[in-house]
This record gives structure tokens, C-alpha cells and sequence, in this order.
């Protein structure tokens, strides 16, 4: 459901002024709601909806949607709940009445008939019509109920809402969005996760009991990685990324590991985590080939120079290691892969500290900054020399190329800081000076 630009500005403000006497206040929120905004030189009046991308937005928003929590809270979860805990399946108890017997007369295969024939049937009712449970989670403006109950009572809530939301707030559920899905046999979206129930009959916790049948799954839905896979894949297969060509090693990888660990950490409590490790084979594909391509090489050459491993908390895990040596510092170290996709049910993420590097500018003005000759090594009044294309660098008929030029042609630049006396010899077509 889509809330945010359809809030009635009436309907916010009375909210507002029931909770907050201050008309100082009110007079502020009710101007920046009114304040529109300017687009192509036009003035466009806001009628309805709160800023797109203000601070308060989405406080306001929080202020606006309350008044569906508490309906939700007072209204339908206590209507739609009921019943302490689900009666007793007859025919489960029955086998294991049978199963205690022959396990006392010691009929060992009458036994393992009877605990097989257990572990298909639940050992409670399903249908049991006195059990009934409603839950409610809501983040901005999308919200997620789930139901023990019927289709008949899941249209019966929807119907509530839609009527409430119509008449209190005066928003409308977006029919496409609002859904009443099977958790069995289908997955709810929500916050980027498909959720669905667990079922399997063959996972046993140590008291051999069914550990996971009816308990909540949340998947990474299968449209996630072809999506993400997008920007690193061309024709079905990784491509170098030629907006980085200029960026160095270091700062590639920081790069691809930083939206690789972006993903896992947010799918963190997915069951089919393992699935990220297909988009890890692609952007790793990528990063190769963006460095391969950066430097003029294969990309079998930057794999094998770069291979290392780092050890991580699951034990030692491949991945692509940089390493740029500081003089009297630590080394700065940029890791690609390493990351374990093993689930977590309690998932913190943790900050990431990237020390700086010192080649994050543009490659001219760090150059400059060095402030050395590239040709000679001298430090005195270094100036910068530019060609045209790099293709007027490999003319034919060109006995032996000059130091100045092998430099060029090596880092694939079209600009090397000079001295003077070097900057000279260039333009003059001279060799290099001696004195």
C-alpha cells in the first residue's frame, strides 16, 4: 500500500493537534506541508502527502499511519484470536498409542512402521476452529498481517481495512500490492523478503521430534539476483565496468566488496542465502575483468596475482586480496569475498571502517601532488605533458621510443608529470638531456 502521497493534510494536522497544544508548532508543520515545491521554474501547490525526501516525512508518516496500529491492535488481533493451543490429532495419538505398545513388546519394525506413518501427519488439528492467531508488523508505509484462520476471515480483515482506511485516513490499498497469499503454497512479500512457511518432515531436533513444520521462512525472492546481477553481466556473462577503469585496485575492490556484503548482510536471515554465491561468481567475474582491463592484462594473470586467503569466523575463506604497503603505517588491505553464507538468526550488522587511501584522487592531481618528474626523478618546477590519443604513441616508423613515451604507454595515460628541463627535451625532439 502506497501512503505517503495520499495523506490528507486535515487528517494529519487533527492528529497532530490532538496530541501537541503548541500552535507554534502546528502552524510550522501545517506550512511545510502546504509549502509545495518548484519544478522547471513552476510552482507546484501541495494539496495532499508530505515531503519527498524531508527528514520529517517519514515521522509524519509514523504520526499518520498510528491510527491504523491502534485499529489493528484494539480492534481486529482480539476478534481474530482465540484458544490457548491447537487440540490433539486423534489418528497422530492413536499411532503413538500403537508405537508405545509395540516398542514395550520390543517389535522393532512394527515400530519404525508406525514412527514413519507419525511423521506424516501433524500432532495437532490444523482446522481446529477454536484456535485462531492474527499478527501484525507495519514498516513506514507497508504492513504485513498474518492469520491462522480461514480465506473467508483473511477477506474479512481485508474488508475492514479497506473501510477503515477509506473512511479514517482516507487512503485506498493498492489492489496489486494487497494480496491474501497461502503461506503453504505461496510467499508473501514483504521488505524485499518473500516469507512463506517451513515444512519437512525429515528435519528432527535431538528429541527426534519435527523441528521446523509451521514455523516461519523468509527467502531471498528469485527475482533479486538477475536484477542485482544486471550492472555486472552483459550477454549472460561478466563485464568489466568501465566507469572504474580510472579508479585504482584498491579502491575497485572496496567497491565490490562493499555492495556484495551490502546484500548479504540485508538477506542475512534468508534460508536460501547460498543462493548469493552464484552473484558472487558474477561480480567477481566483473572485478577481474575491470582490473584485467585497467592494466592491460588477462584476466587469468589478476586472478592468480591477487588469489589469497582470509580467515573469517566459519574458518579460512578464497578471495581476492590487495595489499598497499605505507611507509611507518600498516599495510591498507581491500578484500573481495571472504564472507560466509551460512544463515543467522540474530544478524547485527557491524560497521566497516575503510581507511582511506591515498590514491582517491583523480590519478593527474595525485601525480601533480607527488610533485616528482616520472622521467628523471626530480622535484623542481614539475609540469604536466599531454598528447592527444594514445594511438599517436605507436606511429609507424618510429625507431626506439623515448623513456617518456614507454611510461605513457605502459599506464595507458595521456598526461605524465615532467620537469622542466624533460618538458623541453620533448617538445624540442630532442634526447634526453644530459646536464
Amino acid at each position: 500500500m502506497r501512503s505517503f502521497n495520499n495523506i490528507d493534510h486535515t487528517i494529519l494536522m487533527s492528529i497532530i493537534r490532538t496530541n501537541i497544544k503548541d500552535n507554534r508548532f502546528t502552524r510550522l508543520v501545517e506550512g511545510l506541508l502546504k509549502a509545495g515545491y518548484c519544478e522547471q521554474w513552476t510552482y507546484h501547490p501541495s494539496h495532499s502527502g508530505t515531503p519527498q525526501g524531508g527528514i520529517a516525512s517519514p515521522i509524519l508518516a509514523n504520526v499518520y499511519m498510528d491510527r491504523l496500529d491502534k485499529f489493528v491492535e484494539q480492534s481486529l488481533i482480539p476478534v481474530y484470536t482465540r484458544g490457548k493451543r491447537r487440540t490433539d490429532n486423534a489418528t497422530y495419538n492413536r499411532l503413538h498409542n500403537q508405537m508405545n505398545k509395540a516398542k514395550q513388546y520390543g517389535k522393532i519394525e512394527r515400530l519404525k512402521t508406525l514412527r514413519k506413518a507419525m511423521q506424516q501427519l501433524p500432532s495437532v488439528d490444523p482446522y481446529d476452529e477454536g484456535y485462531r492467531r492474527l499478527r501484525y508488523i507495519r514498516y513506514a508505509d507497508d504492513f504485513l498481517l498474518g492469520l491462522v484462520g480461514t480465506r473467508a476471515e483473511a477477506e474479512e480483515i481485508k474488508a475492514s481495512l479497506t473501510t477503515f482506511l477509506g473512511t479514517e485516513l482516507k487512503l485506498t490499498l493498492a489492489a496489486e500490492k494487497t494480496l491474501i497469499t497461502h503461506a503453504q503454497t505461496g510467499r508473501a512479500r514483504f521488505l524485499g523478503y518473500d516469507i512463506g512457511t517451513l515444512a519437512s518432515d525429515t528435519k528432527m531436533d535431538t528429541r527426534k521430534h519435527r523441528s521446523v513444520n509451521g514455523k516461519i521462512g523468509f527467502y531471498i525472492p528469485d527475482d533479486v539476483i538477475p536484477k542485482k546481477s544486471k550492472r555486472y553481466m552483459r550477454d549472460g556473462k561478466p563485464i568489466h565496468r568501465p566507469e572504474l577503469l580510472n579508479n585504482s585496485d584498491y579502491d575497485n575492490i572496496i567497491l565490490y566488496q562493499g555492495e556484495y556484503r551490502g546484500l548479504v548482510n540485508y538477506y542475512a536471515l534468508a534460508q536460501n542465502l547460498q543462493t548469493l554465491s552464484y552473484l558472487q561468481w558474477i561480480m567477481r567475474g566483473s572485478l577481474l575483468k575491470t582490473l584485467a582491463r585497467k592494466g592491460n592484462t588477462t584476466v587469468a594473470k589478476v586472478a592468480a596475482k591477487l588469489q589469497a586467503t582470509t580467515q573469517t569466523t566459519e574458518g579460512p575463506r578464497k578471495c581476492l586480496k590487495v595489499i598497499v604497503p605505507r611507509e611507518g603505517k600498516t599495510p591498507l588491505v581491500a578484500v573481495f569475498g571472504g564472507i560466509s553464507l551460512r544463515r543467522r538468526r540474530n544478524p547485527a550488522i557491524q560497521d566497516q571502517i575503510t581507511l582511506p587511501y591515498a590514491r582517491q584522487r583523480s590519478e593527474i592531481i595525485e601525480r601533480l601532488l607527488n610533485d616528482t618528474c616520472e622521467v628523471c626523478g626530480s622535484k623542481k618546477n614539475i609540469q604536466m605533458h599531454h598528447i592527444r590519443k594514445l594511438a599517436d604513441l605507436n606511429k609507424q616508423g618510429r625507431r626506439e621510443k623515448p623513456e617518456w613515451m614507454k611510461i605513457m604507454i605502459s599506464r595507458q595515460r595521456k598526461s605524465i608529470p615532467l620537469c622542466v628541463r624533460c618538458h623541453n627535451d620533448i617538445h624540442h625532439n630532442r634526447p634526453r638531456s644530459k646536464t
